[in-house]
């Protein structure tokens, strides 16, 4: 069986960050010595499983979750969707949302009553993902299917980086400076 692909998503424009104070483009705020982009990237290479990621220009958020299953939608077991602004995620949760897609159309991660990231979908969700446009992403697949709500003791999960704010917090909660670039 064929493992399914963590799709990064980081085709975003950062726009709050900037109104935030930002100088750069929020993924290349650098908490420690690495960037919020490629913390991300590591914790899902750390997970083992397979990624894909998405950085064209798109148009919305299911746009860009439709372009990045189409990327890889002949080889994958199933797709986990993960902004490429959450630092902070564990690979443990990653490899959880992954093992929980054996008995799950959709797994959603759920922090302390909290939805986070990544969410997952199966390869049943094929059809329905390649099929999304618009801003919502891919919150009417997992209406559309039967969703498992797997509590994650990751505060990771629901650690997105929009603002500086954001940034500090972050920073805080890794226990390292950051800076922007």
């Amino acid at each position: 069986m064929a493992l399914p692909v963590v799709l990064v998503l980081a085709s975003g424009r950062g726009e709050r960050f900037l109104a935030s104070g930002g100088t750069t483009h929020k993924l290349q705020a650098v908490l420690g010595e690495k960037t919020v982009l490629q913390h991300t990237l590591d914790a899902v290479q750390a997970s083992g499983l397979p990624m894909h990621l998405e950085q064209g220009p798109h148009a919305s958020m299911g746009d860009c979750i439709a372009a990045a299953v189409r990327a890889c939608a002949s080889s994958a077991g199933g797709w986990l969707i993960l902004p490429a602004d959450l630092p902070l995620v564990s690979p443990q949760t990653i490899k959880a949302i992954a093992q929980a897609l054996a008995t799950h159309p959709v797994v959603v991660p759920v922090y302390r009553g909290q939805r986070g990231h990544p969410v997952g979908f199966s390869a049943a969700c094929r059809t329905a993902l390649l099929g999304l446009q618009g801003a919502p992403g891919a919150a009417s697949v997992v209406r559309q299917f039967s969703s498992h709500w797997l509590e994650v003791d990751d505060i990771g999960s629901v650690t997105d980086i929009d603002t500086l704010a954001d940034v500090e917090r972050a920073a805080a909660l890794l226990g390292v400076r950051f800076k922007l670039m």
